[in-house]
């Protein structure tokens, strides 16, 4: 059964995509991200040195990465507050991911830490988190072989869409799968990949590739977000 998304977007179309670079003074690289009513904010601290010391790894650094949804932030029930095991979850998968494009072995007995709050969500939270850190990343100057890009795919019905809304997630007299993806842009390696419902080898197959276009438009996005900031500091200079 073909489904009409209720914001009357294309099944391939992305919901208005903000981003920001350098928006946390006191951090050493920020990155703001907003797609439709989800948004991310992501601080990076470091590198600097891992204490206590037993922990430290004398061949590269160390990525730390905590995801934290605020209580009131969502559509559905009321988040709370405090580490969570779904927030433990994306902390986890996001670390995986962003491991993917950091290059830790320049950092060698130090630790880099990444926190990432979403004080609004509207669906694809893991994904808005991924995009706004790997703009902070950047901004905070860590040696990266390529920015990491995520989106929500899935189908509702037997439609395949990119980007689902809580509303078409919540649908309940259609069948609903969801499908958190995660591309380095520039290679189009696939760094995360999860699925949440039933949804059959062929549609993975198109989902990723459907997925891996939103991730090249939304590469793009970051990459303007970060030259917005160091043009403005060089006018401000």
């Amino acid at each position: 059964m073909t489904f009409n998304r209720p914001d009357g977007r294309e099944f391939d179309e992305m919901r208005p995509i903000e981003a920001k670079a350098g928006i946390i003074a006191r951090a050493d690289g920020s990155g703001y991200f907003k797609i439709g009513d989800t948004i991310a904010l992501a601080a990076v601290y470091g590198p600097r040195d891992l204490y206590p010391k037993f922990m430290q790894d004398p061949t590269k650094g160390v990525l730390r990465v905590k995801y934290n949804m605020m209580p009131f932030s969502g559509s559905g029930d009321r988040v709370r507050p405090g580490a969570s095991r779904r927030s433990r979850e994306i902390s986890f998968v996001t670390e995986r991911a962003l491991l993917s494009a950091v290059n830790l072995e320049d950092f060698p007995n130090a630790v880099v830490d990444v926190f990432i709050e979403l004080p609004q969500t509207d669906a694809g939270t893991r994904c808005a988190g991924i995009c706004a850190a790997s703009i902070a990343l950047a901004d905070a100057g860590i040696s990266m072989k390529d920015m990491v890009a995520a989106v929500s795919c899935g189908k509702v019905g037997d439609t395949l869409l990119v980007d689902l809304s809580y509303a078409e997630e919540a649908v309940e007299d259609l069948p609903v799968a969801d499908m958190p993806v995660s591309f380095l842009p520039r290679s189009g390696k696939a760094v995360l990949l999860q699925m949440d419902g039933q949804i059959t080898k062929d549609e993975i197959l198109r989902a990723l590739e459907m997925g891996k276009e939103a991730c090249e438009k939304i590469y793009d996005i970051q990459k303007n977000a970060l030259k917005e900031k160091f043009l403005k500091g060089e006018q401000d200079a």
